[in-house]
């Protein structure tokens, strides 16, 4: 089993400062667990992160044991700078003979490079990188490496590095590094992917700006991404910048508009802007690319109900209801047909409400309110006394004073003898 090779770099690994004890040493664990675990990898790095968790948890195993072995369960800063000391020592006297043992293996080589100079034409090129960013979390930008080192020992040595980024020191392992090369430029490839991943993380932790602000740049290295676009959209909407919003769908729908994806969101951002009359023409667009969808024809009809097109919207309500009805869609038909007069389909369109929907108190309240219109006051009643019996405590005041006056409208029968 590989170990920690000593409690320095145990320290360093769950970026923990002494004394500590077990507690500490959990708290490290857990906070440190959920950066590296293999579920939140990017694509690729699954098997970096799972190294790099694996050594985590192997230090933490260790400093637990160490603590629960000091006494008073601490262990204390002069303890660690004690058994450092002592790691170091070994480390410098291996890596002394390791030093001699290149020399003079480097002796060898330059003796057979003069007696032999044809014997081995391949060029030993050596370059020491120093600038690296973090492929799991391109958003702490581009650090430099302070340190370097390994973990375990035999076939499962890993190698792990100390990274200064913008937000502060972290312990990344080195498989997830990208060594920066500043006199090369950055594909837009790699750009798009990079300020994607950190706008998710962004989105994740509902830092909407934050997140627009790194989808901008990704914009600007392939404007005509739509992944980019779409999140881009999201973003700005979540954040409220309904204008900047507007401007980034109609940017996509340039790009896909092929599709209703983009016009669904359209629509819904115009709306939010209050601009009923652009809504409706993206709602009429996204009708036109997915012409089997009912939800579109729903949204489409409320828009022209707002914009008082009640022929209009009865049109698209009846083509949502005939490809797969709701109790909203059915109520907001039946008040389109109010609108219109026709108090049978109105009453139709209810009824239909109540039967998707046996549970709404607000279909049986507009089911009463349809009925009321007509000369049907017992099964208006019905309909109130339904409605009154879905709604909680105290109720809907309107409902009960209308079955207040329906009694009282409702025929008298004698009774039988």
């Amino acid at each position: 089993m590989a170990g920690i090779l000593d409690v320095e770099q145990a320290l360093l690994l769950l970026e923990l400062e002494p004394p500590f004890d077990q507690r500490a040493v959990q708290l490290a664990r857990r906070r440190m667990a959920k950066i590296w675990h293999p579920d939140i990898a990017p694509p690729g790095k699954q098997y970096e992160h799972e190294r790099h968790l694996k050594a985590i948890n192997e230090a933490a195993d260790q400093l637990e044991s160490l603590a629960e072995q000091s006494r008073g369960g601490k262990v204390t800063r002069n303890a660690v700078k004690v058994s450092a000391a002592a790691a170091r020592a070994a480390r410098e006297e291996a890596g002394r003979r390791a030093y001699e043992q290149e020399q003079a293996q480097r002796a060898a080589n330059a003796d057979k490079r003069k007696h032999d100079p044809f014997g081995d034409r391949t060029p030993d090129h050596s370059v020491v990188h120093r600038y690296a960013r973090c492929l799991s979390y391109p958003e702490w930008g581009v650090g430099s490496v302070t340190g370097i080192y390994f973990t375990g020992e035999g076939d499962d040595i890993q190698q792990w590095a100390r990274v200064k980024f913008q937000p502060g020191v972290r312990t990344v392992p080195a498989g997830s590094l990208q060594f920066v090369d500043f006199s090369k430029p950055d594909p837009s490839a790699d750009r798009v992917q990079r300020f994607m991943t950190a706008a998710q993380h962004a989105m994740h932790e509902g830092d909407y700006p934050l997140a627009a602000q790194r989808l901008i740049y990704a914009r600007d290295a392939e404007p005509a991404n739509t992944a980019v676009l779409r999140l881009l959209t999201l973003a700005f909407w979540q954040a409220g910048d309904l204008a900047a919003a507007a401007r980034t769908v109609r940017d996509w729908a340039r790009v896909d508009g092929a599709r209703p994806t983009p016009h669904r969101f359209a629509a819904r951002i115009y709306e939010d802007m209050r601009a009923i009359d652009l809504a409706e023409e993206a709602a009429g667009r996204a009708v036109r690319c997915a012409p089997s969808d009912a939800s579109a024809w729903e949204r489409l009809g409320r828009l022209r109900l707002k914009l008082m097109d009640r022929q209009g919207a009865i049109g698209a309500l009846e083509t949502a209801r005939r490809l797969g009805p709701t109790s909203e869609g059915l109520l907001d038909l039946a008040l389109a047909y109010h609108l219109a007069g026709d108090v049978g389909a109105e009453v139709t369109a209810c009824e239909q409400a109540t039967m998707l929907a046996p549970d709404s108190a607000a279909a049986w309240s507009r089911y009463a309110h349809a009925l009321t219109r007509t000369d049907r006051v017992t099964d208006a009643i019905a309909a109130c006394e339904r409605a009154l019996h879905l709604t909680p405590p105290p109720g809907d005041a309107e409902v009960a004073t209308l079955l207040a006056y329906l009694r009282e409208q409702a025929p008298r029968v004698l009774p039988a003898a």
